[in-house]
């Protein structure tokens, strides 16, 4: 089968890879159709992903078509699905807990393990979703979304709170998008005048332009001071995590979406007297999965305007390549394979 296949940092070839065996029991085996490129793909590609093993087959947000399945599957072949690249053991604290998308010895595919940039793909049947009402295309953008949903619903946030997203690339556009479905007064914060733009006028957010003025200066004037009763840090970016702790009003809560490789530092006296809630949100749950396909097949998810890029497998390592330098309009990129 063909597949996409990052060897080392900043090398991206189509290869040729063995056609995979029969599925075994409680998996399936399918016929990969779109997979959406994110930024983990292009760290990848960089070379700036900190737990990585190359060679690796990238791609997480992922539809497709099941072609056969292995014993004890409730799959038929031809069924559309979505992918839930979070390949968790079942047996650890969080998998008991309900909380696969934390499992202790997690599998991530096209991280930990290869991915769904390829014709065919195994897939634990637990880990596909129906996607009954989508089209394959719509499908593969479940998965990103669904990252910014959980992030929302671990927030208990109430309809109507003063809501901060820091961060307008694809996981902060989703996050607002979600925080919006679910009654939140939704700003966006970035340093990039042209994706406040597209959140301003194609998603008729409000925005703050950091690239402007101080943040918390932009964070004071819109809030009379207060500061914002919900924050969802989207950005990766250390600085941006540390600073956000004093814009939250006191009683609020800051959710970290992305997540950086440093120790985060703060001031406890500032968290103590805001009371503050610090909440972690890391991958997503079928919850999560089921909310986001509802809400694109009821409309309330713009993504003809999200996806902005196209491109096929066989064109992904020179697309890939020029994109991961070349980001003017760029929100989406989604690979189409079947």
């Amino acid at each position: 089968m063909k597949a996409v296949v990052c060897r080392s940092p900043g090398e991206l070839v189509l290869e040729d890879r063995p056609a995979l065996g029969t599925p075994p029991s409680g998996w399936a085996l399918v016929a990969v159709s779109h997979v959406g490129i994110c930024g983990t793909d292009y760290h990848i590609f960089e070379g700036k992903h900190p737990f990585l093993a190359y060679p690796r087959i990238m791609g997480h947000e992922v539809s497709g078509t099941v072609i056969e399945a292995g014993e004890g599957v409730d799959l038929a072949v031809g069924d559309p699905v979505i992918i839930n690249p979070y390949l968790a053991c079942g047996k650890c604290i969080a998998c008991r807990q309900g909380k696969p998308n934390c499992c202790v010895r997690i599998e991530v595919l096209g991280v930990h393990r290869d991915g769904a940039m390829c014709e065919r793909i195994l897939v634990p049947a637990q880990n596909l979703y129906p996607a009954n009402g989508l089209s394959l295309a719509d499908a593969a953008a479940v998965e990103f979304l669904a990252i910014g949903a959980h992030a929302v619903r671990r927030s208990l946030a109430d309809p109507g709170a003063r809501t901060l997203v820091i961060g307008a690339g694809p996981i902060g556009l989703g996050t607002a998008l979600f925080a919006r479905i679910a009654g939140l007064d939704v700003t966006l914060l970035d340093m990039s005048a042209e994706r406040l733009g597209f959140a301003a006028s194609e998603l008729g957010f409000a925005t703050l332009d950091g690239s402007r003025a101080a943040a918390a200066d932009l964070v004071r004037e819109a809030t009379g001071g207060e500061g914002f009763d919900v924050i969802f840090d989207a950005t990766g970016n250390t600085q941006s995590v540390q600073s956000a702790f004093a814009h939250v009003a006191h009683g609020g809560t800051l959710v970290l979406v992305s997540v950086v490789k440093d120790d985060i530092v703060f001031s406890d006296p500032e968290f103590h007297k805001r009371e503050m809630t610090l909440i972690g949100s890391r991958n997503a749950l079928r919850a999560d999965f089921d909310h986001v396909a509802a809400s694109i097949r009821d409309g309330a998810v713009p993504l003809a305007k999200l996806v902005t890029h196209r491109t096929t497998l066989g064109d992904t390592p020179r697309d890939l390549a020029r994109w991961a330098h070349e980001k003017s309009g760029l929100i989406k990129a989604v690979i189409q394979v079947g």
